[in-house]
């Protein structure tokens, strides 16, 4: 299984970050232990939001990065 994160605008557009590169992950934890990690980075990177996905497919999102939503 491989775990990764869609970065979106508000609108729910998709956002390629500075970096360019969408890191994948063995697991559902590492990935949101990740997010947690680096979420400002991404937020000043013009990431609005997060979408989970495994393996593609949607599992939950979006999710708000802003401190306030």
């Amino acid at each position: 299984m491989a775990w990764s994160w869609r970065y979106e605008k508000r609108d729910g557009g998709e956002v390629i970050p500075v970096a360019g590169s969408v890191p994948q992950f063995p697991t559902q934890a590492d990935a949101e232990s990740w997010v947690g990690e680096v979420w400002r980075e991404l937020l000043d990177q013009g990431v609005d939001g997060v979408t989970l996905l495994e393996n593609g497919t949607k599992v939950y999102g979006p999710m708000s990065l802003h401190p306030t939503e």
